[in-house]
């Protein structure tokens, strides 16, 4: 049993009752399944329940709103996925990720693989850029939404390769793995949280996404293995509060989720769909949510998917 963390002196004792965690992604999907474990491990720790509320769709951006809504009083939080800054620069949006949330920690991160059913007579990439050359627009493609980094890391190679396909989006890796075993989708992107479908037999992972090969599936290759040189994504995640937080609450939610994030369940968990920890405090995560928005706007320029009001004006 793990020792609750002592909270710091006030008044009034912090938290005197239980604690909303939003994950923007459906029930079921791997993010859902490994915040099941952390919030079990910080809820032990902070000596009350941390209770997962699922709020799938918008590409995991709903939670921004939600988040700059609720109270600044330490009993809601969230998780904060880089679509939450990708949209910010990419449309107009009734948040603004950098003055409405305050971030916690970083977490963990996640890659990308593209994938096919088992079923598929597609065993590489060529055979199924091959076969789309010579059917345009009828390779049905899925990715967790517009404007996610399985989109991206897809358009990426259709236009680098300059094949027309049609993009079909989900709200999260479940409804996606389903439509891809059932044969509603051809081909997909996803993060790791495909680990298990990919594992059973029942999907085949063509390339991943990564800078190097997976311990978990060595024998398939990256994206740049094969030629394309611009197509490594990752999707780095933490938690955040809203706005207005007391700093002595951060502290000892950041306490209490660094024990949890490096609890031996968790690490485990997130082995499973070929994740690591990658911590960072709450002043790291902080200047490296600031690089992630200068990445994200060069990236999204490059694609020509930023916003008109992020561009510079002549």
């Amino acid at each position: 049993m793990a020792t609750p963390i002592a909270p710091f002196a006030q008044p009034t004792a912090w938290p005197t009752r239980p604690i909303s965690l939003i994950v923007p992604w459906p029930i079921g999907g791997g993010t859902d399944l490994t915040f099941r474990i952390l919030a079990d491990e910080a809820g032990e720790r902070l000596g009350q329940p941390v209770n997962i509320i699922n709020r799938p769709g918008a590409a995991g951006t709903l939670v921004a709103p939600l988040l700059k809504m609720a109270a600044p009083d330490g009993y809601t939080i969230g998780q904060l996925p880089i679509t939450v800054f990708r949209y910010a620069l990419m449309y107009s949006v009734a948040w603004d990720p950098i003055a409405d949330l305050t971030p916690i920690l970083q977490i963990s991160g996640t890659t990308f693989g593209l994938l096919v059913p088992s079923s598929s007579p597609w065993n590489t990439l060529e055979d199924m850029l091959r076969w789309a050359r010579s059917h345009p627009n009828e390779l049905l493609m899925g990715s967790t939404g517009i404007g996610t980094t399985a989109h991206l890391a897809m358009e990426e190679i259709m236009q680098d390769r300059r094949v027309s396909y049609t993009h079909i989006p989900y709200k999260g890796t479940t409804d996606q793995m389903l439509a891809l075993v059932n044969g509603t989708l051809m081909a997909g992107v996803n993060s790791t949280g495909f680990a298990p479908w990919v594992d059973q037999g029942r999907l085949r992972l063509l390339a991943i996404f990564s800078a190097q090969r997976s311990a978990k599936w060595p024998d398939v290759p990256t994206l740049r293995e094969l030629g394309f040189k611009q197509a490594i994504y990752t999707s780095p995640w933490g938690l955040a509060a809203p706005s207005g937080t007391d700093r002595n609450i951060i502290q000892t939610l950041h306490g209490v989720f660094r024990q949890a994030t490096h609890s031996a369940r968790h690490i485990a968990e997130l082995a499973r769909y070929d994740q690591e920890i990658a911590y960072l405090d709450t002043t790291a995560y902080r200047q490296a949510i600031a690089l992630t928005v200068q990445h994200e706007k060069e990236l999204l320029t490059r694609m020509n998917l930023l916003g008109d009001r992020q561009k510079p004006r002549t």
